[in-house]
């Protein structure tokens, strides 16, 4: 999520339980293809109960986010930021 997060930030996560995801939220969620990975990710963009995750980076290449895996179902994300 670098540039709005860089290393050795302290971020806190606000559990979600029925998930209500909004545009431009960040979220931390569930890897959709590598489950004991958890990601850092803003919502680009949402449709059918389905998210699209984008990070900050400028770089497409710098991370995996939707470009990657694709939309991810909103049972997937855990929290979102405090």
């Amino acid at each position: 999520m670098w540039p709005t997060l860089v290393d050795g930030s302290t971020v806190m996560f606000e559990k979600v339980e029925d998930a209500s995801p909004e545009v431009g939220q960040i979220v931390l969620a569930k890897h959709p293809l590598k489950k004991d990975t958890i990601i850092i990710k803003r919502i680009q963009s949402i449709n059918n109960n389905r998210v699209f995750l984008v990070g900050d980076n400028p770089d497409p290449t710098a991370s995996e986010d939707s470009h990657n895996f694709g939309m991810i179902d909103v049972s997937n994300i855990l929290a979102n930021i405090y």
